[in-house]
């Protein structure tokens, strides 16, 4: 199936609006880094992304999901298939102690929203820059808060395209971890159990967090936020910040200057770039410390082919 006709097929499962054609995705990662992919596509409706699926698994072709691109590195030759982005299922809504969340709305903005409600849980949130299902996929945590410790269950359409709830112990969470990706989920919305609190405190400790992360993290710069998990019994930024390794600069990224455990887009920085800073820290660290460090951010996409990127 050639290009033409997978576009024509495509018109006929999402509006045209939706689908764009060899767009870069440099537009939609935070760290302003990636190439093309060869359809980029925004579903509307549970029932379009279904549709897709099977679409592409009835036609082997590569579906790939992306989120609002937070904690992500798209090489720089892009993603061939199909790129779906669920961030047009933005809708946050509060019954009694629970938040329903669709997996496009950012977790901040969920956060945003237990406060309105006086719901405490979800502070440990305020700042954390992905959506709702990406915090599932990866069981996003700060401040001694993680997902699964307000996760109640999930509406997930699974690699076969059938709709299913999932349970919050059905996600075999751990540090940074859960099985969706292993198992083909993608999450379509999620339900957090939260508990009454009183405004004025949760307020505060939000404020207090955020202040914390503004004054500590290099939001000035394009990143994809820490890029190393923390390895047990040592801080990534302190091994890194301990090896000198502040300020190191391929091409346009650099180990950041204000919080070593960040690589920053200073200056138009491709992909190659960020992975070749990466893959240094890494060396380097484990040279010095003897401590691996491995990546908290996803890295996919194509190399580039001679002569590209």
């Amino acid at each position: 199936m050639d290009k033409k006709e997978i576009y024509e097929r495509l018109t006929t499962i999402v509006d045209k609006k939706n689908i764009c054609v060899d767009e870069w995705l440099k537009r939609h990662t935070f760290t302003r880094l990636g190439g093309k992919a060869d359809f980029f596509v925004t579903p509307e409706t549970y029932d379009e992304v279904q549709g897709l699926i099977k679409f592409a698994k009835a036609n082997q072709i590569p579906l790939t999901l992306i989120g609002n691109g937070s904690n992500l590195i798209v090489r720089d030759g892009g993603i061939r298939g199909i790129v779906m982005s669920l961030t047009k299922f933005n809708k946050i809504t509060v019954d009694g102690n629970y938040l329903i969340a669709q997996s496009g709305a950012g977790i901040i903005e969920a956060s945003q929203e237990a406060l309105k409600a006086g719901l405490t849980g979800l502070e440990f949130a305020c700042g954390i820059p992905g959506t709702v299902g990406g915090a599932l996929y990866m069981n996003a945590g700060a401040y001694g808060g993680e997902i699964k410790d307000v996760l109640d269950h999930a509406l997930v359409i699974d690699k076969d395209g059938n709709f299913v709830k999932r349970k919050a112990e059905d996600f075999g969470f751990s540090y940074r971890y859960s099985n969706i990706s292993k198992n083909g989920d993608i999450v379509l919305e999620a339900v957090f159990r939260l508990k009454p609190g009183k405004y004025e405190e949760i307020k505060a400790l939000m404020d207090d967090l955020t202040e914390r992360r503004r004054a500590k993290q290099p939001l000035e710069y394009p990143s994809c936020g820490s890029v190393f998990k923390r390895p047990k019994g040592y801080y990534a930024g302190k091994l890194i910040q301990d090896s000198g390794l502040q300020g190191f600069r391929i091409g346009g990224a650099e180990v950041s200057k204000k919080h070593a455990g960040f690589i920053v887009n200073v200056d138009n920085a491709t992909a190659s770039d960020y992975i070749r800073v990466i893959e240094h820290v890494q060396k380097t660290v484990k040279e010095k410390f003897n401590v691996t460090l491995e990546t908290e951010v996803k890295i996919i996409g194509e190399d580039p082919k001679e002569g590209e990127g």
